[in-house]
């Protein structure tokens, strides 16, 4: 595996058993016959205080009276599933949304040291495989709770294929779950990164460049593209270094670098609140936490993989 792999949220070896989606009797006796099923709640995942991923039998009072849960793969002779938990309300009302929820809601099905909590706050946390099958979970469940319905006739659909396909009784069309790309950007001039902030992110947090690819478009004229329109920096040579899954909703982060051919930074303040060029000592502070100005991305990005790796001279 090339170490670029190694971003949270990669491959980790998963067998998705795409082969046994479209059999409905097989998929019912792996997951009567031991299978372990995930409860997610408003996009959060079940873990333990002490760290992981809680699954539950598929007989579990949690799981008993939820729908058909969908089938996400065979994990070293374990069949995992995943299902949402909709409705349920807990006593002391829904959190408040926060830019990284540290909470834990606790249900009374579940045990004291169980609950339900934010994936981006409990990503490194997780091992490779549960972070895959955590990524997958929640994508392909929000998948569901937003195309409930046939975009073509408006009909209401049915999951179908084990949950990998949802199908419109009224005209016959056929839905399958999709992944947004994004390009996500180490801009570099010389010895300098290009980093910029987002309105509405926590003070100081500043991280690489990124937009969503737009149809007709390249990889390479996307990286261009958003650069020159978030900062007004012209870019060249641009090469593929890492992926990302990013299951926030549903986007696939395709990360690149890029070569700066100019240096001012026009600001696009629509995109950006802020944007600056960064040396490596500087960088080196900030990801140890002792820059006065900079905070790093979000430890498990991507941008926070390629701004490491490249102060570590490991991107390939």
């Amino acid at each position: 595996m090339r170490h670029s792999e190694s971003v949270t949220f990669g491959g980790s070896g998963l067998d998705r058993a795409a082969h046994l989606r479209g059999d409905s009797e097989a998929v019912a006796r792996l997951r009567a016959g031991g299978g372990q099923v995930l409860v997610l709640w408003r996009g959060r995942i079940p873990v333990a205080d002490a760290g992981g991923l809680v699954w539950l039998d598929a007989d579990h009072p949690l799981v008993a009276d939820l729908p058909a849960p969908v089938f996400l793969g065979l994990d070293d002779g374990v069949t995992r599933f995943a299902v949402d938990l909709p409705g349920w309300v807990p006593a002391e009302g829904a959190p408040t949304p926060a830019f990284l929820d540290q909470s834990r809601i606790r249900h009374p099905r579940l045990a004291t040291d169980q609950g339900f909590a934010e994936l981006r706050a409990e990503m490194t946390r997780l091992t490779a495989r549960e972070a895959e099958l955590a990524a997958t979970a929640r994508a392909i469940i929000g998948w569901h709770g937003s195309h409930g319905f046939c975009a073509a006739c408006g009909a209401a659909t049915e999951m179908v294929n084990a949950g990998w396909q949802r199908a419109c009784g009224q005209c016959g069309a056929q839905h399958f779950p999709r992944t947004d790309p994004v390009v996500i950007m180490l801009v570099t001039r010389g010895n300098r990164a290009l980093l910029g902030r987002s309105p509405g992110w926590p003070e100081g947090m500043y991280s690489c460049l990124a937009g969503f690819m737009e149809p007709g478009e390249t990889v390479e004229a996307a990286v261009r593209r958003e650069v020159a329109e978030e900062t007004g920096i012209r870019t060249g040579a641009v090469r593929y270094l890492a992926s990302q899954p990013w299951p926030f909703p549903a986007s696939l982060m395709i990360g690149c670098a890029a070569e700066a051919l100019s240096d001012t930074i026009t600001l696009d303040p629509a995109e950006l609140e802020d944007a600056l060029w960064i040396g490596r000592e500087e960088l080196l502070e900030a990801m140890a936490g002792q820059h006065p100005v900079v905070r790093p991305a979000r430890e498990g990005s991507i941008a926070h993989f390629l701004l490491s790796n490249w102060l570590a001279d490991r991107l390939l």
